[in-house]
């Protein structure tokens, strides 16, 4: 059962160390960024608490969000690759979970699914910024195409599976790839390498926020975990439920959870 932000406890706020969220329907609303949201991550890293994005985005948005967003890394592509971007050194950290050999046959193998998916479920389609990814397969059921029901995105998911590609489900898209990593196992890296924690000894000093089904692993992990309202559209679809809940969707809700979280 989740409970509503505004009764975070007051003790667990002063040990809160790093903030991560999903970006779309979690950071976005309608498809948008809302000031309030870029404002609310600004506010956190004012008060010394890392914020990292945690998503499906393709790697060429990561690019862009690691140098020009108040963040301090991300993992993209539902955790194919961490991205940070260091501006004293004006460099770029790129660290992928596969090589780019291994990267380019996944891609081809990924044709098959294309041309099965696209033939099978009528109404879907290859996500619009599918030629800046690097290692998955998008198909859209809602974001630029006229919403699909659930039903339908588990039809996708099955058949990526039926090819033996791993397939998460997020509030617009269903990602197909071959390995065994998630957005959680990419996190656990990010965090030994770059930062230097041992992410199941700190799990309590972190707030993850997200809104749907390829979030449960890391609801699953965190105590702190928070969904923005319009977790409750994918009630069914989930095993694993945040701790907590905005009132407000998207954007906003985060933006509802920041104020919760930095009112010490």
């Amino acid at each position: 059962m989740m409970t509503l932000i505004s009764s975070f406890p007051q003790t667990d706020k002063a040990a809160i160390r790093y903030v991560l969220a999903d970006i779309d329907d979690t950071l976005t609303i309608n498809g948008r960024l809302p000031a309030v949201a870029v404002g609310a991550m600004e506010a956190l890293q004012a008060a010394g608490i890392r914020v990292i994005p945690i998503t499906g985005r393709p790697a060429g948005w990561c690019d862009h969000i690691a140098r020009m967003w108040p963040v301090d890394g991300l993992v993209g592509e539902n955790g194919a690759f961490y991205f940070r971007y260091d501006p004293g050194s004006k460099r770029m950290l790129r660290r992928y979970w596969k090589s780019a050999a291994e990267r380019e046959a996944d891609r081809l193998r990924m044709d098959a699914i294309r041309q099965q998916v696209l033939a099978e479920v009528p109404g879907s389609a290859v996500a619009a910024e599918q030629a800046y990814r690097e290692t998955d397969l998008a198909i859209d059921f809602c974001e630029d195409v006229p919403p699909l029901p659930l039903a339908e995105a588990e039809k996708i998911r099955a058949i990526f599976e039926e090819h033996g590609a791993t397939a998460k489900i997020s509030s617009i898209h269903v990602n197909g790839w071959f390995g065994d990593y998630d957005k959680l196992t990419m996190t656990h890296i990010l965090f030994e390498e770059v930062f230097g924690e041992d992410l199941d000894a700190m799990r309590r000093q972190v707030v993850f926020c997200g809104d749907s089904p390829n979030d449960v692993p890391m609801f699953a992990f965190f105590p702190h975990s928070v969904g923005v309202a319009n977790v409750r559209r994918f009630a069914a679809n989930m095993g694993t439920m945040p701790a907590w809940v905005t009132t407000a969707e998207g954007g906003i809700g985060f933006a509802e959870a920041v104020r919760v979280l930095l009112d010490k």
